[in-house]
């Protein structure tokens, strides 16, 4: 298992659309959540063991963001014919097995990844009212074999302060995880550099 950081995108950077379909068929689109006081946009997959390890803390910290009104959706842009576990008829399972309560969407052209900035699984971007990046990095400092409690702090001290019109906070840390299982000859730019 390799590990890749985040590329960490420029803060304020406005959140790049997206229509790609959920587990049962149907599109979703960045406006869906228009009226959400954030969106966090998170790069998962199925098979990965630093999205297995933070699993249930993802379930958990996105049922609080939702519960206080900020939405979040889930995007595996992994290359699903060499990575056959994360092919959209597992995501489907995955959902039922991880207790999802959002939408998983399949990014199949990974351009949706590219535009993000997406390098690894999981990468996390929250994004304010405006859909303005307010946060993006690792949901905590819990990684496989460090033998720290997956909390999810740091989204969450992020999400405390978008709640409470505070500034972003200052202290980011990059998220990391497997890299993203590019098609062969897709890799963006930022991957190959």
């Amino acid at each position: 298992m390799v590990m890749v950081n985040s590329t960490m995108p420029g803060l304020g950077t406005q959140a790049p659309d997206f229509r790609l379909p959920d587990t049962q068929g149907k599109l979703v689109s960045l406006s869906d959540f228009a009226q959400a006081k954030g969106i966090l946009v998170a790069f998962i997959c199925n098979h990965c063991p630093f999205v297995k390890h933070v699993r249930a803390g993802l379930v958990h910290t996105a049922k609080s963001f939702q519960d206080r009104g900020i939405a979040v959706v889930a995007i595996n842009s992994n290359d699903a014919e060499r990575y056959p576990d994360d092919a959209p008829e597992k995501m489907k399972v995955e959902v039922q097995e991880a207790g999802y309560t959002f939408p998983y969407l399949y990014d199949e052209s990974q351009e949706v990844a590219k535009t993000y900035g997406a390098a690894c699984t999981p990468d996390f971007f929250l994004y304010d009212s405006r859909r303005r990046l307010f946060y993006r990095g690792q949901l905590d400092g819990s990684r496989p074999g460090n033998n720290r409690p997956v909390t999810g702090e740091d989204l969450m001290q992020a999400a405390d302060a978008l709640l409470q019109g505070k500034p972003a906070p200052e202290r980011q840390m990059p998220s990391a995880g497997c890299n993203i299982k590019w098609k062969p000859g897709n890799e963006p730019a930022y991957f190959r550099s």
